[in-house]
């Protein structure tokens, strides 16, 4: 067993993106097989290792590479699902790679392909496809563009769990080989796939012939280096985690006050209603008090007619007793005589 592990971010980049004609190779190799199209000349734009990857965010060492025709892919290796989006990074990382083409005084019909190829240590897909290549569609599968050639931006994902490492080899094409190889290159010619890859497959021989290169001492520098990388990486995703939960709790609370405002106003409106009705209530009693003083003035009034048509009565009574002529009376009282018989009866 050896050091080697292609599924470390800093051996991959190392291996890949060196400036050396050997590291050249094995990438124009690798994009030949997983882009299933002829690579000529490939040149690595950021063949330079990360210094200081202590305040990146979601930290990358992926390879920014240039075709002769100008096409860039930007090539990663991602080794574990993490906590950041991925779903949401990578067409991330596919629309700035694009739109980092200089285009000012351009037509855009000049603008160039841009691919960028994830390599995945984790199962992203619910399908059998190891390579998917995603693009710009309708609803439907209707294309954006007529011509693929005319589609210029696009998204290729490579799952490696999905590879059937069991498959005898003779059954394997150059990506499921090329796979296995990343997976167990650090077996080296213990394994007995590899072994058989190294002596006959000219592809893995050149990527073997690369790796040789690489020191013992090399590899344990990359793999501490590796490991402060992801030990960083977990501790920016544990921080934005914590600054997420800080917020929804500040969110949380900002809801609870809003609540308990909303909780008082409806106290408050409760208790207006409240003296609302109270006040309608005395404002009621006092109007049936007034209709109740009103009817008892009302009967006084009447009784006191009563008693006056009474002694009226009982006067009239007498002065016609005393021999009195109804037409007096009637003159006397400036009643009409109808209304005297009236108050006699």
């Amino acid at each position: 067993m050896r050091s080697a592990n292609l599924l470390n971010d800093f051996a991959f980049k190392y291996v890949f993106g060196e400036d050396c004609k050997e590291a050249n190779d094995a990438l124009k190799s690798l994009l030949t097989v997983f882009l299933e199209r002829s690579v000529n000349k490939v040149v690595v734009k950021n063949s330079e290792m990360v210094k200081d990857y202590s305040k990146m965010k979601s930290p990358r060492l992926d390879l920014l590479v240039e075709f002769d025709d100008q096409t860039m892919v930007d090539l990663e290796m991602q080794l574990r699902q993490t906590k950041d989006n991925l779903m949401n990074r990578f067409p991330y990382y596919s629309a700035r790679l694009h739109g980092s083409q200089d285009m000012e005084g351009k037509s855009y019909s000049q603008l160039k392909e841009t691919i960028v190829m994830i390599f995945f240590n984790v199962n992203i897909f619910e399908n059998d496809n190891i390579c998917n290549t995603f693009r710009y569609k309708c609803d439907g599968d209707l294309p954006f563009v007529k011509e693929e050639k005319e589609d210029r931006m696009k998204l290729r994902t490579i799952e490696m769990p999905k590879v059937d490492l069991n498959k005898p080899l003779e059954d394997m094409n150059e990506q499921e080989k090329m796979i296995y190889y990343f997976l167990n290159c650090h077996k080296g010619m213990e394994d007995s796939k590899i072994k058989m890859m190294i002596e006959s497959d000219e592809v893995i021989q050149m990527l073997e012939k690369r790796v040789e290169t690489i020191s013992d001492d090399r590899w344990k520098k990359i793999i501490e280096d590796f490991q402060k990388l992801h030990e960083n990486e977990e501790r920016i995703e544990l921080q934005l985690e914590l600054e997420e939960a800080q917020k929804q709790i500040k969110e949380a609370q900002k809801a609870r006050e809003e609540a308990r405002k909303e909780k008082d106003a409806a106290r408050k409106e409760k208790e207006e209603a409240r003296e609302e009705k109270e006040k309608a209530r005395e404002e009621k009693e006092k109007a049936n008090r007034q209709v109740e003083e009103a009817n008892r003035h009302v009967e006084n009034a009447n009784k006191l007619v009563e008693q006056k048509n009474q002694e009226m009565k009982q006067m009239i009574q007498g002065m016609l007793s005393n021999g009195m002529s109804l037409e007096f009376v009637s003159k006397l009282l400036s009643k009409s005589e109808s209304e005297i018989m009236e108050l006699v009866k």
